[in-house]
């Protein structure tokens, strides 16, 4: 993928102590941000791991430590349903954090699954080009598009991140920050941010844990670079921080030095 110097690799104990790092790093990159520019902007993902970073952060001390009126809130993808559905990224971050802390209604920028996948996508460039507007201006190239403070990832046993799957056509997107794909292989369509979108953040925190997601990693980080069956291996920020947080188990195939 890269070379070692482009990313940083940490490894954890377990998939707990990822989380607990990754509640960390939030918090440090929020106060940080607000203190630099007066806000916080972050892109949240789905699954397990981000639900057990919400539930530290909701919590004690950082429930306290985070000017939460001063954070905003995006995602980086989206299944294709209603926000109230079980498999809303925006209800986990609901129930998880959003309801629990003191995050401004207002400052939630949610995809709206519910509608026309090509339709959600566009609503929600157009949404982070006017939040971003008076810094990053206008236009579809790669560097107008918005910079968030933070973006979460996940990966997928396959390599996928986001809603960026193997073989997919968001896979070749580099005119939009936000598109629909459509994933034969789960047969459904989904909205994500595209890879140059996301390769626009100041910081990207990959999250990975557990030996179903080894395999995949060893390939991302060491082996030949092929993005279409990796998607993983897109994310290469130009002028960002690139971040692994991963445990024992996810990292068990990767060459030891």
């Amino acid at each position: 993928m890269q070379d070692k110097g482009d990313y940083e690799l940490v490894v954890l104990p377990s998939g707990s102590e990822v989380a607990q790092e990754g509640a960390r790093r939030f918090a440090d990159l929020a106060g940080r941000a607000i203190a630099e520019s007066g806000r916080f902007t972050v892109a949240l993902s789905g699954g397990s791991t981000p639900r057990t970073i919400h539930q530290i952060l909701a919590g004690p001390p950082y429930g306290d430590r985070i000017d939460w009126s001063k954070v905003y809130i995006f995602f980086g993808d989206e299944r294709c349903v209603p926000p109230d559905d079980a498999e809303s990224n925006y209800r986990m971050a609901k129930e998880t954090l959003l309801s629990q802390g003191s995050i401004p209604p207002d400052h939630v920028y949610r995809m709206r699954g519910e509608l026309d996948p090509n339709q959600a996508a566009a609503e929600y460039a157009g949404e982070l080009q006017k939040f971003f507007e008076l810094k990053e201006g206008h236009g579809p190239s790669p560097e107008n598009f918005p910079r968030l403070d933070l973006i979460f990832l996940g990966m997928g046993p396959d390599g996928h991140t986001a809603s960026l799957f193997p073989e997919t056509a968001a896979l070749q997107e580099r005119s939009k920050p936000v598109t629909a794909n459509h994933v034969p292989k789960l047969n459904t369509d989904r909205l994500t941010l595209t890879a140059p979108s996301i390769n626009r953040a100041a910081n990207i925190i990959f999250l990975i844990t557990g030996d179903s997601k080894a395999a995949a990693l060893k390939e991302v980080l060491e082996g030949e670079y092929q993005p279409q069956i990796y998607p993983s291996q897109l994310i290469q920020p130009g002028q960002g921080k690139l971040t692994f947080l991963v445990d024992e188990a996810a990292s068990a195939k990767l060459t030891k030095e």
